[in-house]
């Protein structure tokens, strides 16, 4: 399987060919019901003459497919809001507690995180939310696969929002260097709810936090991903990441193995 075979597989593209079919969605592999691809021509009226196409849901589909079928009207729905980056507060909050009580968590090594954040939202959920945008640490703790505690470094949160909330990414940083305590396995963590998959939000998300990172005085940050997560690995290639090094995980992770990415920002 090639490099761009694998990632349109793990972000749910089913491609039969390598270059699909006119009648067949190049992101979900269904039928796209275009006028043209059944025989029609140019002229022929198309429900797709009707609908706008985000840059982003365009920017998703393969290489191979663009500009040789037509995405269906499922997946032009789900492209249709605009995602955005938004700042925790209390208005987006029930967004997220309603993801907290499905279950999701941004810490996918630690599932009772979940509960944890809910019983720190409902003790104090202003607090709660100042946390997630205090750039400097005030005491703050982070809990490791472990169990173990260690300080929090700088930096924030912020949420995707299409007008529901989709997950969650994540900055931090040391001041004055690039380097992270050994604790840290990246400059930037992200996180996207179930039900918002398969839509190009992470890679979106990555896309639209990088010039943050920029502004932080950082020229390159370092992403981390399983070997296994193909998925993750595409989102971080799209957004011009490339293979620093395969590293095993402190003790704290479990000792796993690691891919470790950075992307260039000056």
């Amino acid at each position: 399987m090639s490099r761009s075979t694998a990632c349109c597989a793990a972000s749910g593209r089913v491609l039969d060919d390598v270059v699909p079919s006119p009648g067949t969605c190049p992101l979900c592999g269904g039928t796209n019901g275009c006028a043209m691809a059944s025989g029609g021509t140019s002229e022929s009226p198309c429900w797709c003459t009707q609908s706008t196409f985000t840059a982003e849901l365009l920017a998703s589909v393969p290489r191979v497919a663009q500009g040789k079928a037509c995405i269906c009207r499922s997946c032009a729905a789900k492209g249709a809001a605009a995602l955005m980056l938004v700042t925790p507060s209390m208005t987006h909050l029930p967004g997220y507690i309603a993801a907290l009580e499905r279950s999701w968590s941004a810490d996918n090594m630690r599932p009772e995180t979940a509960a944890e954040e809910l019983a720190k939202i409902h003790e104090d959920a202003e607090r709660f939310v100042a946390e997630q945008t205090r750039r400097e640490p005030d005491g703050e703790t982070v809990t490791l696969p472990d169990g173990s505690q260690v300080p929090r470094l700088p930096g924030y949160k912020r949420w995707l929002w299409d007008g529901e909330f989709c997950g969650l990414i994540g900055l931090r940083w040391q001041t004055g260097t690039h380097d992270l305590p050994p604790y840290c396995l990246g400059h930037i963590g992200y996180a996207v709810v179930p039900w918002k998959q398969r839509r190009g939000y992470a890679t979106s998300a990555l896309r639209m936090l990088l010039p943050q990172a920029r502004a932080e005085g950082l020229s390159y940050v370092e992403i981390t991903t399983d070997p296994s997560n193909v998925a993750s690995q595409c989102v971080i290639e799209a957004n011009g990441g490339v293979l620093h090094e395969r590293f095993t995980r402190p003790a704290q992770f479990g000792a796993t193995p690691g891919l470790r990415y950075r992307i260039r920002l000056a």
